[in-house]
């Protein structure tokens, strides 16, 4: 049996490279035993390119290669045509075709599907801690978090926290109710990390009441009370008086509004 030899040649990882040439050998082998599929990442100069074309000349191996430099992809075309090296251009077509179509020029910059790919799984990340951190659940996600939501019932902390961990931000919150402590991670947290979310009364007096119908229940429970809402309002600022955490109301807001207030925020401080 014939053996194959390849080089990847990247001037990244090479991942893309790999896969493609392995899907390909399948068709011809069941195994890759008989083929030596080498990958050379992070290719970056003309010099690097002609060393690795004589090697492949000397060894009688097919280059495959993803690079996104047009000069790059130039020059080891021309070194596998002087040296009569089979070779494959993965990229260099489609870049083609997409700049044409879009009338655009490429970045020109290795790597960016990998890091597309990182801000994917950051995102996921921060979406799973919201859902595991939610609702005090778990009192130790106040410690890990890059964002801390406090408020009463029905201010929105859980959808805020959705909407920031979609901003890749890891976001734990807690509910604020009269008749329970607050977790004592609560008043170990940098308080700069912790938002206060609070409501007028009478519009959360009008959510509650909402919210009593939807379930089928009577809207006068003591939930929806405007004086029971007025003590928890006022157990929340005690307890954001105690943390020295910055307070926004989001009476009449949506959450994106208060998703930017807190952003830019956070942006201002980090600078």
């Amino acid at each position: 049996m014939n053996q194959l030899k390849m080089y990847i040649v990247s001037d990244s990882i090479g991942e893309t490279g790999d896969l493609v040439a392995k899907a390909a050998i399948s068709q011809f082998r069941k195994d890759f035993e008989s083929t030596a599929v080498k990958r050379i990442p992070h290719v970056e100069s003309v010099d690097q390119l002609k060393e690795v074309t004589e090697i492949a000349a000397e060894q009688h191996a097919i280059i495959l290669y993803t690079l996104v430099k047009e000069e790059m992809r130039t020059c080891i075309r021309l070194e596998c045509e002087r040296r009569n090296i089979p070779s494959i251009d993965l990229l260099g077509p489609i870049i083609d075709v997409i700049g044409s179509t879009l009338n655009e020029r490429a970045s020109e910059e290795p790597g960016r599907v990998r890091m597309l790919d990182e801000d994917y799984f950051q995102k996921i990340e921060a979406i799973e801690f919201a859902v595991k951190y939610d609702d005090g659940r778990d009192p130790r996600g106040l410690l890990l978090a890059d964002i801390v939501l406090i408020g009463v019932s029905r201010t929105s902390k859980t959808p805020l926290s959705q909407y920031l961990a979609h901003k890749r931000y890891k976001v734990a919150n807690v509910p604020l109710v009269p008749e329970v402590e607050p977790p004592e991670e609560l008043f170990k947290i940098d308080p700069d990390k912790c938002f206060g979310l609070v409501i007028s009364p009478e519009k959360l007096n009008s959510i509650r009441k909402e919210r009593l119908k939807a379930l089928g229940l009577k809207d006068d429970a003591n939930y929806a009370k405007i004086e029971r809402i007025r003590a928890e309002i006022d157990h929340f600022y005690s307890v954001a008086d105690r943390i020295g955490c910055r307070v926004i109301d989001v009476t009449d807001r949506a959450v994106e509004e208060t998703a930017n207030i807190i952003l830019n925020i956070k942006q201002k401080r980090e600078r």
